[in-house]
């Protein structure tokens, strides 16, 4: 997510009434997570073990909730809770503006877009030209939709990531500041549900087709001239290249990558990353030639045992 406008480093610091260790004047961009960080983004971290991966990450600025020599050209906000404060930071930057009207006055909406009855349009849409969008689809502030893009009805278009931090108290939300981006010709079914990206933007690229009833988690990233069939569910910050086919009831785990042109066979679980050109099924997934012959061994193995019994 980036600013509007430059912030200084002493400005952030004030803003969140917290300690900081660097050059007070150093500009700041934006805020992002670890994945995808960029320089002069701030990224917090508020576990020992990733307080490498951060420190060494392309953020210009680490949130961090202990003070540690900070490393060279990059600049430290000490913080009791990095997570709340960078709550603090979305809302701040970002905050969360109520609608008053089913299509926001500050939407853009192309030439020769038809939209149907009871379709919600959130602040600052923007939707590109002969789009479709069929009745009951909402559309949260900041998505960007191109053009020849057809959505069907019942679709959700830009919903809060699923990420909290469990407390004494009880489950912490994430604040989500970033947005879904629909690429050119692409066909979204009924009923699906894109979340936004937490501090990142949430992409389905042009050329995809995704059947009713697909669920994509915030800050994945799906290439172009996909197939994801029905009941398929994609966890948040998940890499799906380009020309993948996904098969119906489809799950897979978060931050994953699925190569070119992999095929991924129905109701297999995609546990880890798979390289492209090559078909995958089952749980725990595995090409699926050699799932086939371990299925059939186990088979031919039950069925001796029977004879010896």
């Amino acid at each position: 997510m980036k600013f509007s406008t430059p912030q200084s480093l002493a400005e952030i610091a004030t803003l969140l009434n917290i300690e900081f260790l660097g050059n007070p004047d150093d500009q700041i961009l934006g805020i992002n997570e670890i994945h995808v960080v960029q320089k002069g983004d701030i990224v917090f971290v508020d576990h020992p073990k990733y307080y490498d991966k951060a420190l060494n990450s392309a953020a210009t600025t680490i949130l961090i909730n202990k003070k540690v020599e900070c490393p060279e050209g990059k600049s430290l906000l000490i913080s009791d809770d990095p997570f709340r404060d960078f709550n603090k930071l979305t809302n701040y930057f970002n905050p969360f503006i109520a609608s008053k009207v089913s299509i926001s006055e500050t939407a853009i909406i192309g030439e020769g877009t038809v939209i149907q009855p009871n379709v919600f349009i959130g602040n600052h849409v923007k939707i590109g030209r002969n789009c479709l969008i069929h009745p009951n689809v909402t559309i949260y502030d900041h998505t960007v939709i191109g053009n020849n893009v057809t959505i069907h009805a019942n679709t959700v278009l830009g919903a809060d990531a699923f990420y909290y931090k469990n407390r004494n108290t009880g489950f912490d939300k994430l604040i989500s500041g970033g947005t879904v981006i629909i690429e050119n010709n692409v066909d979204l079914g009924a009923s699906c549900t894109i979340d936004k990206g937490v501090s990142g933007n949430t992409t389905i690229g042009e050329g995809t087709k995704i059947d009713n009833q697909v669920h994509v988690g915030h800050d994945t990233l799906i290439g172009k001239k996909c197939l994801i069939a029905s009941q398929t569910g994609i966890a948040g910050c998940v890499v799906i290249e380009d020309e993948v086919t996904i098969w119906g009831q489809v799950g897979t785990n978060s931050g994953i990558t699925i190569g070119k042109g992999a095929i991924i066979l129905g109701q297999t679980g995609v546990t880890k990353s798979v390289v492209g050109n090559k078909t995958y099924f089952g749980t725990p997934i595995s090409e699926s030639r050699e799932k086939l012959k371990e299925m059939a061994g186990i088979k031919r193995f039950l069925k001796e045992e029977r004879h010896k019994t």
